[in-house]
């Protein structure tokens, strides 16, 4: 039988789909694209926002419309959400929690037989167990992700992950190791180690876990990036985003050892501004954050720091704001990534007053937006005339000339002219960065 993917959301459920891609595929189903004829759908949905519910309702009666008669199974975080209500909506055949995926298999063979057994949903809050899915390759050759953790504690006021992924939840380190080495095998040059808070690795064994929020010297996240590190096929790490309260002298002490450790940290803000972050619900100030990353920047040399803001939260003034603004000018970072507040039904800010206009987002967004346009290119500046190693994934042609285009360890794009016919796709190659060459990527040469 042939099935279909479509994925939305984060870099954990893209992990999960290619997971269950592979499992499929082992029990004798063909893959196929989203536009070609399918006997299954499977669409794994996100519900971070209002509209992520809304693009994966969408989507849902799209491969339904498009496969009249295949089966859709609706999977993942929206489904997590609206729960058996969900199957009211006649494009959805089955439904798939998130506790639930590592059965695809048997769930769909399951249906074939008798149509009866189509919900497979269990109450995450309850859930201390994580699910074990795992890769043993990957399409890109060059970096693949590995989920090591589920679940959040935070209760950020405007996020519903709490509630669709659970609480925390960390995989076992062996497992973890045993796919790094596969993956290293097959030829996998890099991996990122990702989760819903990665910084809450290890943390649900409470009577051992410390003072590892503070980023004490006795961290389970350390340990399971030296251990990856000892992998010899494996050339670099590099890590999704962390909690800014996980980084301390001790702790960065410890990662500025791992050499194969990329410097690259993304460390989420929200906002600028100490009275919007504790609306939020956030559990760090803006002085906090900042001596994060000076921390940071004093074990490592110029890291690229990273981070998510979201403007137009509600009852956010125009101080607030210029006071966020400010606050990004200061401190410096190499790319933010600039959300506009969406309303989440059944959260906490969803029930705030002060709710801005969506015309007063947009200007705000369109503000740092070009703040961040500003510091990527300070920063690549800087970078110029640098020896840095790159990961070659591609080649490419820009303007009239092709070239092979890949990442430096933080994660700068950078290109040489491709003149040479054996290729550098997959290799790590050291090189000098020189200057723009179009956009956001750097021209180099080969050293």
């Amino acid at each position: 039988m042939r099935v279909a993917f479509h994925n939305l959301g984060c870099k954990v459920n893209y992990y999960e789909s290619e997971a269950m891609k592979q499992m499929l595929s082992k029990a004798g189903y063909t893959i196929v694209g989203e536009s070609e004829e399918a006997d299954i759908c499977i669409i794994n949905t996100c519900s971070v926002t209002n509209i992520a519910d809304r693009k994966s309702r969408q989507m849902l009666h799209k491969y339904k419309r498009l496969h009249p008669s295949a089966i859709v199974i609706a999977a993942g975080c929206y489904v997590q959400a609206a729960g058996e209500e969900l199957l009211k909506d006649e494009s959805v055949d089955i439904i798939v929690g998130n506790d639930r995926k590592k059965q695809i298999v048997e769930i769909i063979e399951e249906y074939q037989k008798s149509n009866a057994d189509n919900v497979y949903l269990y109450d995450l809050t309850k859930s201390r167990e994580y699910e074990e899915l795992t890769l043993d390759t990957e399409n890109d050759r060059t970096r693949a992700y590995i989920k090591i953790q589920d679940g959040c504690n935070q209760f950020c006021s405007y996020c519903i992950i709490p509630y669709t992924r659970g609480r925390i939840r960390s995989r076992n380190k062996e497992d973890i190791l045993s796919e790094a080495k596969r993956l290293g095998k097959s030829g996998i040059k890099e991996i990122v180690l990702t989760g819903i808070h990665v910084s809450s690795y290890g943390m649900e064994k409470k009577e051992e876990a410390g003072d590892y929020l503070l980023g004490g010297s006795k961290s389970y996240l350390a340990d399971i990036i030296e251990a990856v590190a000892e992998i010899p096929e494996i050339k670099r790490i590099r890590l999704s985003s962390l909690e800014p309260r996980i980084i301390a002298e001790e702790f960065a002490e410890r990662l500025s050892k791992i050499e194969k450790l990329c410097p690259h940290f993304h460390l989420s803000l929200q906002s600028g501004c100490d009275s919007v972050l504790k609306r939020m619900n956030r559990h760090y100030t803006t002085a906090e954050y900042e001596e994060g990353a000076s921390i940071l920047r004093k074990y490592f040399d110029d890291p690229a720091l990273t981070t998510d803001v979201i403007v137009g939260f509600p009852g956010e003034t125009a101080e607030e704001f210029e006071e966020t603004v400010h606050y990004l000018e200061k401190i410096k970072l190499f790319r933010m990534h600039i959300f506009k507040f969406s309303r989440r039904k059944g959260t906490v800010a969803d029930r705030m007053s002060g709710q801005l206009t969506e015309s007063i987002k947009e200007e705000r967004s369109n503000v740092l937006l070009a703040l961040n346009e500003k510091l990527e290119a300070e920063y690549r500046k800087a970078s110029a005339g640098r020896m840095a190693e790159v990961l070659f994934e591609t080649k490419e042609k820009i303007g009239e000339k092709e070239y092979y285009v890949g990442y430096t360890k933080e994660y700068i794009r950078a290109a040489v002219p491709a003149e040479d016919e054996a290729g550098l796709c997959g290799n790590i190659v050291k090189v000098r960065l020189i200057e723009d060459l179009e956009g956001e990527i750097m021209l180099a040469t080969e050293c």
